[in-house]
Formats: structure tokens, sequence, C-alpha cells
């Protein structure tokens, strides 16, 4: 089969990732044979391709928003049968038995194993993958729209949950791409007014389109005091920015892996008045099961683009170069 692996870390446009021939994995007890057939873009495997993420493996196969159709089973497996079209999401394996998993925050456990970073992803022809972390997914959806749900649309919902939206609240979005034009959406619908504040013209015409109750520049103050912040841009920078549009006792959320450096915050003006900020780490699967539910209940449509697999590298400086708005999806012919 062909895969994309991370050949030698770097930028995009200098050609990290290569294309190569590998036999098809086969499924380890509990696991999965996946053919898939599409497989969105995230900013995470640009972080992993250029080096801000740092890899865990040699020649690794990014992608971590997979879906696809079971073609084999390896010994136990028995959640699904040959043919279901499941996802696959970042969140791959975890041990268990720690204090974490045993606590309900799986997403903490040291032992986790992640799908495009400890083990190969979905820029491929096929993947493995434990069945107890693959997802059913809604038959409303088509492939190319389930893809991204699959972690945008999954850590920008742990990210709604942790930035404590009080009913009929206020939320700023910081930073407008897959993720948070799936955020948005949920936060719509729940009655909560959305401001966004982001830069490139893609984007704000996306969020206009969305019918956010404002859009305005990244550095730019929302027209009210808001009661939550999103930072999903990897911006350091920004924290400081979104800490003092808060209201008093507001919570920013930091959704991504990766963020540049934070300067330093002044206590009076960024974080007084039980201000807090908080990351986001991963997600449970009970995480990824609530947000699929409200995907289908809710008829979430992704903004997508769509490339064929053979073009990733061009989706990925795409993504870095802000050239679409939205999320990229790989498909296998």
């Amino acid at each position: 089969m062909k895969a994309w692996v991370v050949d030698r870390c770097g930028p995009i446009d200098r050609g990290p990732l290569r294309r190569v021939e590998r036999e098809p994995p086969t499924p380890a007890p509990g696991q999965i044979l996946v053919r898939i057939s599409c497989c969105g873009v995230c900013r995470t495997d640009l972080h992993l391709a250029e080096g801000d993420l740092s890899p865990r493996r040699p020649q690794t196969t990014p992608g971590h928003e997979i879906v696809g159709h079971v073609e084999a089973l390896g010994i136990g497996a028995h959640r699904f049968r040959i043919g279901d079209r499941v996802g696959v999401a970042w969140l791959g394996h975890t041990d268990g038995v720690c204090r974490y998993c045993r606590r309900g925050d799986e997403n903490l456990c040291p032992g986790a194993a992640f799908t495009g970073w400890d083990r190969d992803g979905g820029y491929a022809d096929a993947c493995v993958a434990d069945e107890e972390f693959a997802y059913p997914l809604p038959s409303g959806l088509s492939d190319e729209q389930a893809a991204p749900l699959l972690c945008a649309g999954i850590i920008g919902y742990r990210a709604l949950l942790a930035a404590r939206v009080p009913a009929g609240g206020s939320v700023a979005l910081y930073g407008f791409g897959g993720s948070a034009h799936l955020t948005a959406q949920v936060a719509l619908h729940l009655g909560l007014r959305v401001h966004v504040l982001t830069r490139g013209e893609h984007n704000k015409s996306l969020a206009a389109a969305l019918r956010v109750d404002s859009v305005g520049d990244e550095r730019e103050r929302p027209p009210e005091r808001v009661d939550s912040a999103i930072l999903f841009a990897p911006a350091g920078d920004l924290v400081p920015v979104a800490l003092q549009a808060l209201d008093a006792g507001g919570t920013l959320a930091v959704a991504g892996i990766y963020l540049s450096e934070i300067p330093s915050l002044n206590y009076e003006t960024d974080l007084f008045r039980e201000r807090s900020v908080r990351s986001v780490t991963a997600n449970t699967r009970r995480d990824g099961e609530e947000f699929l539910r409200l995907a289908d209940r809710f008829r979430l449509r992704a903004t997508t683009v769509a490339y064929p697999m053979s073009e990733a590298p061009a989706a990925l400086s795409d993504l870095a170069h802000g050239r679409f708005r939205g999320a990229a999806v790989l498909h296998n012919p």
C-alpha cells in the first residue's frame, strides 16, 4: 500500500513528507484493519511535519481524522463487522488502569498512544486501530463531512466544555479554522453568543456565513466582555489579549496541542477578578461519543476542501498559508 511519512521535519514547503510503499499492517488482537476512504488534515499534522511537535518514532504516517471501512479483524475483535464504516481519531489507546483512566480522565493517561503520532495514521491506504477506540459514524454524514469531526470537532467540543460558558452566555473564539468553525455551530445551537476574532478574509467570511454575533481581527476587543474564550490559533501572544477580553470569573481554554511562547502576564490586568486559563489535552472517548451525537442532532456541516491523497503536502502547505477556509480532507481513489 502507499503511505505518506514524515521523513525529516522542516518547513512544509521544503518537503518533510515522503510517499512510500509498504506492506499493509496486520491487526493485532483487539484491533481492526481499516481501509481508508478519506482523512482530514489537522494543524497537528502540520506541527508534526514541521517539528513543532516532536516525532515519537521515525517515518510516522500522520493523520487522525480517519474515515474508512473495516477490512479485517484481529483476534478477539468483535465490536464491528467486516464492511462497517468507522472513524478513527487522535486518542488511539490508553492503559485503562492508571489513576487518570480510573477517574474518567483517560485523555491524561501516561500510557496513551495517539493516532498519527505514536502509531501510523490516515495519510495512507489503510491503518490499524484498537476497536474500542474507533467510532461508528452517523449515517447522515458523508465520508468527507465526517472526517473533520473526528479531531477538529471533538477537540473543539472539549474546549467549549473546558471554557465553562454559562447558559445563554458569550464566548470569543480566537482563530477560525477547521475546529473553530464546528465549535461555533455547536455554541450557536446551544443559544450562546459567539464572537470570532481571527485573521484572513477566508476565515472571516466563513464566520460571517455562519451568522456569529460578531467578527473582528484577532487583536481587537469583542463588542462585549465575554464569559469565556477559546484560543484555537497556536499563538501564545494572544493569551493576554484573550484574557483581557474576559469578564470577571471568565475562563480561557487553550485548545491546541502546540502553542508558541506566552508573554509574561500582568496579574492585575490579565488575571485578577478570578479570570483563569486552562489547557485542553486530547479528548476522552466520552467526548467523542457526545460530540458525534450532537453533530447528528444539530446537523452540523463542516466546510471542506477535497484533495487527492497524492497531494497531502499541498494540502498541508495550503493550511499553513491560509489558502482555504474550513477543513481540508484527503481522499483515496
